[in-house]
């Protein structure tokens, strides 16, 4: 027999907040057990209903701050309340850089042991239409005749926020939901539409849609329509993603295009490929790494989780040669491309499961290099860390986007490869979230 739901109370109550969780909710103890108030701050009294409660811990979110932190601001956003594409919109812009900090050194030393010798500055950009890739949500209620277009809810993932616009992606889509979705509403097949990807650069906004039914020519023909009007790249997608193609308007390239100016290098991308959401942050970030580098013309670089050659093009102008590896064969032959495409010629790339550690039959793995770079995905980097000593580098260079994974691989860098902590520091890739990107600098 199951387990009947506990009802949760239903009148409100007060807490006083403590401290922030990595998630940016307020924590507060309530007789003895900790609650997570969502939109609460440190030294806030709030007024608060509960939204679940578990064994270990009750959620809720705030009704009324009746004592605010100074730190508190204004949500920009009309839809911040229920939306949960942001969660720190109501902690100021150096509040929340602080946040993120503490939340970097307090990993460093909690799974890893280990703390910089040297904070480097934060890396800041645009806080405002500064993400240039999203996924958005489509759902139509047919009891309600009502379509939504949006991020899931915070307090509800399985639901979507209906919003109108969004303020943290770019302008050339995020002032124009509303106007899309209308024009979604007019589809056919609208409830056949689960989301739509979206890339952004800086003169193209491509648009793939997720279908799960075949366009009537009448769609397509809106389709077309939404193109012209809004000046957007339509890409279909039937099936899974080798079926994404590039349905309006028609020319011979699917591929988008970023630039880093300063570099003269220019990338080629798919919409569905990986890229930074924050151009400026990753122009910034490449460019402080090579400064970090201190590139010689004779030193050879590994650049693991390599990617379509984002680090590996702009350091190879500066070193001798540079070895990048990627476990997506795509996207070393994407790498490959760019390379040629910017008449780049000291470079070789090579496919790799990463996260499999006997490297033994590959050709890169029996290499010297001066210096490495690592910038894996979430789950962080710790089975070719392990063999990172093969290579006898003096420096190594650590890109993150979870402080968690990047603390143990730091301990193990640190107390079992011979490295040291030299400097860290974070990279504001996502204002107004709790995501949190950061480098590190690790010196033998």
């Amino acid at each position: 027999m199951s387990r009947r739901r506990k009802k949760l109370p239903t009148a409100p109550a007060q807490a006083t907040i403590e401290s922030l969780s990595h998630d940016g909710r307020g924590i507060a103890h309530i007789n003895g057990k900790t609650t997570f108030i969502s939109g609460a701050l440190p030294q806030e009294i709030v007024t608060f209903v509960y939204t679940n409660q578990r064994g270990r811990f009750d959620e809720g979110k705030t009704l009324e701050v009746t004592h605010p932190n100074p730190d508190r601001v204004t949500p920009k956003c009309a839809h911040y309340s229920l939306c949960g594409g942001c969660s720190l919109q109501h902690l100021a812009e150096d509040a929340q850089i602080t946040f993120k900090q503490n939340i970097l050194l307090e990993q460093l030393e909690r799974f890893g042991k280990v703390s910089p010798k040297t904070m480097l500055p934060p890396l800041r950009g645009p806080i405002w239409g500064y993400r240039h890739k999203a996924r958005l949500g489509v759902r139509y209620i047919l009891k309600k005749e009502v379509l939504f277009v949006g991020f899931r809810e915070k307090e509800n993932p399985r639901l979507l926020t209906d919003i109108k616009h969004c303020e943290i992606l770019h302008p050339h889509l995020g002032q124009k939901i509303g106007e899309l979705r209308d024009k979604i509403d007019e589809i056919s097949i609208k409830d056949f539409i689960p989301q739509i990807e979206v890339a952004i650069t800086q003169n193209r906004t491509a648009l793939i849609i997720r279908h799960l039914k075949a366009l009537t020519p009448d769609d397509e023909a809106k389709f077309i329509a939404i193109s012209q009007q809004f000046n957007f790249d339509i890409y279909l997608q039937p099936e899974g993603v080798e079926s994404i193609q590039l349905f309006w308007p028609k020319r011979s390239s699917e591929l988008l295009t970023y630039e880093y100016p300063e570099l003269n290098i220019e990338y080629e991308f798919h919409p569905n490929d990986f890229t930074q959401i924050n151009f400026a942050i990753n122009q910034a970030m490449v460019k402080q790494t090579l400064e970090l580098f201190e590139l010689k013309s004779n030193d050879r670089v590994l650049d693991l989780f390599c990617g379509l050659g984002n680090f590996s093009l702009p350091m190879a102008k500066q070193a001798l040669e540079v070895i990048g590896v990627e476990g997506s064969p795509l996207m070393v032959e994407r790498a490959k491309r760019n390379a040629k495409h910017n008449n780049i010629s000291n470079t070789q790339f090579y496919c790799a499961d990463l996260f499999n550690n006997n490297f033994s039959n590959t050709p890169w793995f029996a290499q010297n290099f001066a210096k490495i770079l690592i910038d894996p995905p979430r789950s962080g980097a710790l089975e070719i860390i392990q063999q990172i000593q093969q290579f006898k580098a003096k420096r190594l260079i650590y890109v993150s986007c979870n402080p968690a994974t990047l603390a143990r691989d730091a301990g193990e860098l640190v107390h079992k490869q011979g490295y040291k902590l030299v400097k860290a520091g974070i990279m504001d890739m996502f204002p107004h979230t709790n995501h949190v990107e950061s480098i590190a600098v690790f010196d033998k």
